[in-house]
């Protein structure tokens, strides 16, 4: 009878023999893997095969992180609408307010265009209300001799011309409009060179008076300042011919006009600064003839002698 262990109770190989194969096969595996890359491939698939056991791992855990973050969102956003109709509420009026002051900067900024483009040189100023009279057509700015103003100057905006100052105060102006019954100004016609003087009349329009029924006048002319009043600069637009009425029982056309300007919707206007005045040539203001002519023009009558024939 045969007194071996049965083959469950076979040790094999020492423990110690073991531990150094494996040892050295990881070794071996390492400097090949390292040296030639040969597991990659291995690597690879091992990977394929456990991502998605790695993702259903991860799935509660995911799933309770996600919960918490949309709760914790719902409040958040919750909270934020809250205080976004708030501040919208609370600033309403800013809004509203800064939409009138960009209003105001585009005019501001083509005021300044017409500046430069014209090469004139005056101030901005802000309407502040029109004249309590309800017969005239007049304004009041911010302007007044404290800021150098002096009443003649032309009033502007970035259309043309809106009127002229014709009463200056310490702190304000008043600016009579060229829809006044009472301002004048001398214009030229673009389309011809023709020059005339248009008139308000007091409703917001403008009148070309005394002017013949067979004159060279069209609907859609355009009127710019002459300049011949030493006032206003030649060349800005004033009005623009709406209506024309020949009748030959007149003497003179009825020629209505309105303004190029926006005359009763401005918020801002330019005043410009006042014409320097026209000298005379040198030769004239040394020419002795002219120097006594203009010396006997200035002497009365009743002081000059008339030599008998």
């Amino acid at each position: 009878m045969s007194h071996q262990p049965p083959p469950f109770f076979k040790r094999g190989p020492a423990p110690l023999a073991r531990l150094t194969f494996f040892v050295a096969l990881s070794l071996a595996l390492i400097f090949i893997d390292a040296r030639f890359k040969t597991l990659e491939l291995l690597r690879e698939a091992v990977s394929l095969v456990t991502h998605p056991i790695q993702q259903a791992a991860h799935i509660p855990v995911n799933f309770a992180l996600g919960a918490g973050s949309y709760l914790s969102g719902i409040t958040h956003f919750r909270e934020e609408n809250v205080r976004l109709r708030h501040a919208q509420l609370e600033s309403a009026a800013i809004v509203l307010r800064t939409r009138q002051l960009e209003s105001e900067n585009e005019r501001l900024r083509k005021l300044l265009e017409i500046k430069s483009r014209k090469n004139i040189t005056g101030q901005a100023a802000q309407i502040l209300h029109a004249s309590r009279d309800p017969f005239t057509h007049r304004v009041v700015v911010d302007k007044g001799r404290q800021h150098g103003v002096v009443a003649g100057q032309p009033a502007i905006d970035e259309l043309g011309v809106v009127g002229q100052v014709t009463r200056v105060f310490p702190f304000v102006s008043e600016v009579t409009l060229i829809s006044d019954k009472n301002q004048a100004i001398p214009v030229q016609i673009v389309r011809n060179g023709l020059r005339s003087v248009v008139f308000g009349i007091g409703d917001g329009q403008l009148q070309l008076r005394f002017m013949p029924t067979n004159v060279d006048v069209q609907e859609g002319d355009l009127l710019v300042t002459s300049g011949l009043d030493d006032i206003f600069l030649p060349g800005l637009p004033v009005a623009k011919v709406v209506r024309i009425e020949r009748e030959t029982a007149y003497t003179f056309a009825q020629i209505t006009c309105v303004p190029v300007a926006a005359v009763e919707n401005n918020g801002e206007i330019m005043l410009l600064d006042p014409r320097e005045p026209i000298n005379l040539p040198a030769e004239l203001k040394d020419d002795p003839k002219a120097s006594s002519a203009k010396a006997v023009s200035k002497k009365p009558a009743s002081k000059r002698r008339i030599r008998p024939e």
